[in-house]
């Protein structure tokens, strides 16, 4: 079964996660869409925390926020306990990410990746798991 995706964005990111849904739904994704749902000016933690809230109490396995440089919507989703968010903007830290850090919500930054590269971003990340190892005592000590 493919895990459940929570996604949100702030107006910078409303193109790319748009795009996103499609692509997950057609490659069997259930997605949950906390918005934006335009690309009028928003605030992203009012995206943020909806997205990492339903990741925080395992409603979604993972989560997708998107803002113009993926800085503003990490910061808010890891005040969240339980929640390791990544900005990842080439493939290979989406795939350190959750292979080194567990991490459970990757953050784009749609101002400096191109769709295709966020798509193959996300792509990587989905599909990559958590080795454990030395890494779950690093990843244990993250919590406050």
């Amino acid at each position: 079964m493919m895990p459940k995706i929570a996604i949100g964005c702030d107006h910078a990111g409303y193109e790319y996660k748009e795009a996103l849904k499609k692509w997950l739904v057609s490659n069997g994704y259930e997605t949950k869409d906390f918005g934006t749902h335009s690309s009028e000016s928003t605030d992203y933690p009012d995206f943020a925390h909806p997205v990492a809230d339903c990741v925080e109490k395992k409603q979604a396995e993972l989560g997708i926020l998107i803002c113009g440089s993926a800085n503003g919507v990490a910061i808010v989703a890891n005040k969240h306990q339980g929640v390791r968010a990544a900005i990842c903007w080439n493939e290979e830290l989406a795939s350190l990410a959750r292979q080194h850090n567990n991490a459970n919500i990757v953050c784009l930054p749609s101002r400096f990746v191109s769709y295709e590269l966020a798509e193959k971003i996300t792509d990587r990340f989905l599909h990559e798991s958590f080795e454990g190892g030395r890494h779950e005592r690093r990843v244990s000590k993250i919590s406050c």
